[in-house]
Formats: C-alpha cells, sequence, structure tokens
C-alpha cells in the first residue's frame, strides 16, 4: 500500500534505510545549533554576564538558530516514523 502526502509525493516508509542524502540532512540542524553557539560566543570566553543592555547573540548568530530550526524537518520526521513504528509495534499482536 502506498500513502501519498498533499504533494502528490510517497511517504517515507520507516523502515526504508537512508541513503547519503538521508543522512546529510540530519546533519544540518546539529550543525547550524553549533555554528550559532560558536558565533555567540564570539571567540571570547564568557566568565561574566554581559552587562543588561548587552545582549550576546549577534546577526550571524540569529541566522544560525533559525537555520538550525528551518533544517528539523528530517528529525521531526524521523521521530514521527520511530514514534508510528513502535505505536504499531504495540497494538498488532504478532502471530506464532
Amino acid at each position: 500500500m502506498t500513502t501519498l502526502t498533499a504533494a502528490g509525493r510517497r511517504a517515507a516508509e520507516p523502515s526504508k534505510p537512508r541513503d547519503a542524502a538521508g543522512w546529510l540532512s540530519l546533519a544540518a540542524s546539529p550543525t547550524f545549533g553549533l555554528m550559532a553557539w560558536v558565533s555567540a560566543r564570539g571567540g571570547q570566553a564568557m566568565y561574566c554576564l554581559p552587562t543588561p543592555g548587552d545582549w550576546p547573540i549577534d546577526g550571524m548568530a540569529w541566522m544560525y538558530l533559525l537555520m538550525g530550526i528551518f533544517h528539523l524537518a528530517p528529525w521531526l520526521r524521523l521521530a514521527s516514523a520511530l514514534a508510528r513504528r513502535s505505536d504499531h509495534s504495540i497494538r498488532e499482536p504478532k502471530g506464532d
């Protein structure tokens, strides 16, 4: 049985192995998160809190955070597929 998404494409089966592009798409969001952290840190040791008027996150860190959020879709699809797989394994008793 093939299920179609709203765009008319086939939905990914949870048991389908990932190819290189699938694994690369999972690497994007954590990489952007790391880049946002490094950019916000600015290469300087932050031993003291900034003054109340200063915000330690500049424009590049915000951009990396947003890109990390936009690239969360593969992680959400993976989590959804794993949840569906575990939900089906709980509901469907295995025959002997």
